[in-house]
């Protein structure tokens, strides 16, 4: 006989089903029940000091599905070490069990399926409600709240307002201090509405004004918590001016100054910090070079190339912390520090499950505030995927593929450019398309798609120094954890190679025929550092090509072949 429990738990299973709709929502309540944010914000605390610290966040403001690379590629002495570890090697390393909660939000490991148990991460009302009980559990004279760079970039409205819809969100969460990167393509006027409206300093020793006789941000900043000075140095993304247009930038020089570090590492001891922590947006295997290179360093937390480790790499005497990106994850640091320095931490990087963490009521009507007024155009379906988009890979992604078959078919073109981005949010299989999710995959401040006759030779001299970029034997050198995009060509890249030797085996894919030096090719693609790029948004070729296929299905790529890893 069926009693009455038997007919609420029946009910609620039914409920849970409904309201999952298509991602398992059964499933997921069940994996709910055993995930809590009393679990996730779970910590014994330690020492006097408590650092939390986010980075990488691309103007996401709600909660999002983010696959972590299937292939993390390390180069020269980084490779094999972490973070450049994924799938069941990084399980292994960091022995964490198969279909936990920590292996869904680190790595792709069955990824889809575990999608539709536990759901979204990340959510600024969720790192709201993380942050406030961290402060109350420690008292706000004990903690220090840091952002990594990249937070004002990434959506339609960030773009649309130069990064003030975030930062209306962000001034809830009271930050400490931050660093930047995209930020500066807003421009001198854009980055310094933005500066201004913030309550707390963006700080870059490494960034100078145009005739690089002095700072043009703040070097440091010392704060008294715990009762002992703590230094927050600022270092912005070393390569801003390399990889961006110099019209969308002020009037900045920028660099990877390790002279400059070392001496503002020595004038912040002066000033008696007994606490050096370097707030980078350098990427992981630079900043573990810069950590080797310099003393006195104490905590790197490091950004730019999104990596999330679940545990801080110790390298001499400095921890490199790796905090992930798109608000995924919040970092704990509690810290044991006296007059003479730092003695003992505790570490904990938290995955902010977003339906297993309250929201909080306040930064949730802030970020609804800041929505408001592209709602509608935000929620504007345009296509529906049968296939997993996702951006985070070396050489390819998916959504890449897509993007790449878009400007080939709308800008009638044999091959497409543009740069491997690591942001953007990933869609599940039969998921809508929306007008956001075309954003967050291309919003970018110069996002003219051009198009126009190249030569086989100057091809291969594209890729060569795309490769370059990103396999230098000199992490200081490497500009981004992703190799150039292309549609339309394969070619071989060999990494053990030296600079300008590395492509081989171009081919055109339309006709299989190899790419000939001397013959021009109709070439299309956006993000050009090149001036007077002239042609329609990125984001606008993609939204017409999505709705004329109205499904999408992307095919498995293996146009490039990766030797020496």
């Amino acid at each position: 006989m069926i009693n009455r429990r038997d007919l609420i738990q029946a009910g609620a299973a039914a409920a849970a089903i409904i309201a999952g709709g298509r991602f398992g929502g059964f499933d997921r309540a069940l994996a709910q029940q055993k995930l809590t944010q009393a679990q996730l914000l779970q910590f014994k605390d330690l020492g006097n000091v408590t650092l939390l610290h986010f980075a990488d966040l691309h103007a996401q403001l709600l909660p999002v599905y983010l696959r972590e690379p299937a292939v993390n590629i390390g180069f020269g002495e980084s490779q094999g070490q972490p973070p450049h570890l994924s799938g069941r090697e990084f399980l292994r390393h960091y022995k964490i069990a198969a279909k936990s909660p920590d292996a869904y939000a680190l790595t792709a490991e069955q990824y889809l399926t575990l999608a539709r148990s536990y759901g979204q991460l990340g959510g600024l009302d969720r790192l709201a409600t993380a942050v406030k009980a961290i402060r109350a559990e420690r008292g706000q004279d004990r903690v220090l709240l840091l952002d990594g760079g990249d937070s004002f970039q990434g959506s339609l409205a960030s773009n649309r307002t130069k990064g003030q819809d975030v930062a209306g969100c962000l001034k809830l969460l009271k930050l400490d201090a931050a660093t930047c990167h995209w930020e500066f393509t807003y421009g001198k006027d854009g980055f310094e509405k933005l500066d201004d409206a913030l309550p707390y300093p963006f700080l870059g020793l490494n960034v100078k004004d145009a005739q690089q006789a002095e700072t043009a941000l703040d070097e440091c900043k010392i704060f008294d918590k715990g009762g002992v000075g703590i230094a927050i140095l600022g270092h912005a993304y070393p390569h801003t001016g390399n990889v961006h247009p110099p019209s969308v930038l002020p009037p900045f020089s920028f660099g990877l100054r390790e002279r400059d570090v070392r001496a503002a590492v020595d004038r912040a001891r002066r000033k008696g910090a007994s606490l050096i922590v370097l707030l980078s947006h350098n990427g992981f295997d630079a900043d573990r070079k810069l950590a080797a290179n310099v003393s006195g360093i104490d905590i790197i937390f490091t950004a730019q190339s999104h990596e999330a480790l679940p545990q801080p790499l110790k390298v001499s005497r400095t921890l490199l912390v790796a905090s992930g990106s798109h608000g995924k994850f919040l970092s704990r640091l509690d810290l044991d520090v006296h007059t003479e320095g730092l003695r003992n931490f505790r570490y904990r990087l938290i995955p902010l499950f977003a339906d297993a963490i309250a929201p909080d009521a306040e930064m949730a009507q802030a970020v609804a505030r800041a929505r408001a007024p592209y709602a509608a155009e935000l929620a504007r379906v345009v296509g529906q995927t049968e296939s997993a988009l996702y951006r985070r890979e070396t050489i390819d992604a998916s959504f890449d593929d897509l993007i790449g078959a878009a400007i080939a078919a709308e800008r009638d073109a044999e091959i497409v450019f543009f740069p491997g981005y690591n942001w953007g949010p990933t869609l599940l299989p039969q998921s809508p398309i929306t007008v956001e999710d075309i954003h967050a995959a291309t919003a970018i401040s110069y996002p003219e798609v051009y198009r126009g006759e190249v030569s086989g030779a100057r091809i291969k001299e594209i890729l060569e120094g795309a490769a370059d970029g990103l396999c230098n034997a000199d992490p200081y050198w490497r500009l981004g954890r992703g190799m150039l995009r292309c549609s339309g060509l394969g070619y071989r890249l060999d990494v053990r190679h030296a600079a300008g030797k590395r492509i081989s085996a171009l081919q055109l894919l339309r006709n299989g025929k190899p790419i000939e030096p001397e013959r021009n090719y109709t070439v299309a693609g956006f993000g050009n550092v090149a001036e007077r790029v002239e042609g329609p948004p990125a984001w606008e070729v993609v939204e017409k090509h999505v709705a004329a296929q109205k499904t999408v299905h992307i095919k498995p790529q293996a146009a490039v072949k990766v030797a020496g890893v």
